[in-house]
């Protein structure tokens, strides 16, 4: 039934496609915007019922996000007096995106850096070199507005994502590589991310190491740590779970106190130590929440199946709202920080993978390596931007440079797995 109706929305999409193309050409203004949305929420419904484009689903829903940003900008930046760009909203949301993808997670994916010691290495160098350096050379050649020269850099400052894994399961390359490079540049971006903003964007805008570095943990850091220790809750012995609950009734009663004494302790404290504090009470909720969710999924399974589809729907929130309040900066120059994005993606995957095989890896590691470097981590970039207040211009580069991932991860992934595949076939 399911897909039935998949197949049918799929030629919904094109025949909305056919006349969104004739409304272009016949000049029908007031059916171009509608056409436009139909055509691509119909089509990203409708590629699921044909299995070769099925693994590019997840580009379509992005690609619906952008053309919902761009045709109706104001309908993605206020809901009457609300603003969609409130910097908690955002946090939430990208708080969600995180959770859910760490909860594909486990505490076993850093195992590896025992036994992939080298590979892990040279990934996160490559990484956290290559990328924020092509960023800081490419903003030098288009001589963008500084803030989004700053955020090119940023984007390029990034850990991976999950997206890298789910390319580097496409490729049939070396997954637990992947997941490993993975695990250990989340955990080092609190760290890299500010430094490397300090160094190469500090010109263009004003960056402040301790601050980014909060806001990175609690965008990225607590949001998995949450998902970690459900893991860890999941999987561990009786004794393991006696002092999570130990630290469970701990973080309750300290965030329960922290809430009822907030404004004494503003009125008190430094910057600096509210900054630090208020850091403390998102630990305490990673910890409250990590515990809960085991708890909802021991109720309903479901939940835990479900989490990926809600990391996609925030994924699809905040790069509506970032193209939707960046739309006059896309309309100018959008075409060259989308070049600009090719650039950066390309010459991530030529570094990562020639620099592997001249390390001596074998084609499937140098393969994985690539794609480490050349996917960044697009919800912490977007997510960091508005946390900044700069979305429509910090932001510009992930609303763009994450859609261009997507597409260009994908293509790689299934070119290099039908190579293999044609080469095993001889």
């Amino acid at each position: 039934m399911v897909a039935q109706i998949k197949k049918y929305t799929l030629w919904i999409g094109l025949i909305a496609a056919l006349l969104l193309i004739m409304s272009l050409i016949l000049d029908w203004e007031n059916s171009t915007a509608p056409l436009s949305v139909l055509s691509v929420v119909a089509l990203a419904v409708g590629i699921g019922s044909v299995e070769a484009l099925k693994s590019y689903q997840y580009t379509a829903w992005i690609l619906v996000a952008i053309t919902c940003g761009m045709v109706y900008p104001s309908a993605f930046l206020h809901w009457g007096d609300f603003d969609l760009r409130n910097k908690w909203l955002l946090l939430i949301v990208v708080q969600m995106v995180m959770f859910g993808m760490g909860t594909q997670m486990s505490i076993r994916d850093f195992y590896g850096v025992k036994t992939m010691g080298k590979g892990v290495l040279v990934g996160i160098l490559c990484h956290f070199t290559i990328m924020p350096g092509v960023g800081y050379l490419l903003t030098k050649i288009f001589h963008f507005e500084p803030e989004i020269a700053a955020g090119i850099i940023l984007i390029g400052s990034c850990s991976s994502g999950l997206a890298s894994n789910v390319m580097v399961f496409i490729a049939r390359a070396n997954l637990p590589l992947s997941v490993t490079v993975t695990a250990v540049s989340t955990l080092l971006a609190p760290i890299m991310t500010p430094l490397m903003m300090q160094q190469l964007a500090g010109t263009y805008v004003e960056v402040s190491f301790l601050n980014m570095c909060v806001e990175i943990i609690k965008i990225v850091i607590v949001p998995i740590g949450a998902a970690l220790l459900y893991d860890a809750y999941l999987n561990g012995s009786m004794q393991l779970r006696k002092k999570v609950n130990i630290l469970f009734v701990l973080a309750l009663v300290g965030l329960i106190v922290s809430i009822g004494f907030w404004q004494v302790v503003i009125g008190l404290c430094s910057d600096t130590t509210i900054l630090l504090l208020e850091l403390t009470n998102f630990i305490f909720g990673a910890i409250i929440v990590g515990v809960v969710y085991y708890h909802l999924v021991q109720w309903r399974t479901k939940i835990h199946t479900f989490m990926p589809v809600v990391s996609m729907i925030g994924i699809v929130y905040f790069t509506t709202v970032t193209t939707a309040a960046s739309r006059e900066n896309i309309l100018s120059i959008g075409i060259l920080i989308l070049i600009a994005s090719i650039l950066h993606n390309t010459l991530g995957y030529t570094f990562g993978y020639w620099i592997s095989r001249a390390l001596g890896f074998d084609t499937n590691s140098s393969r994985t390596i690539a794609l480490e470097v050349g996917l960044q981590n697009g919800g912490m970039a977007s997510g960091l931007a508005g946390a900044m207040g700069k979305l429509a211009t910090v932001g510009l580069a992930a609303a763009i440079f994450s859609p261009w991932m997507n597409i260009s991860g994908s293509l790689l992934a299934n070119y290099w797995r039908r190579k293999d595949t044609a080469k095993q076939l001889k």
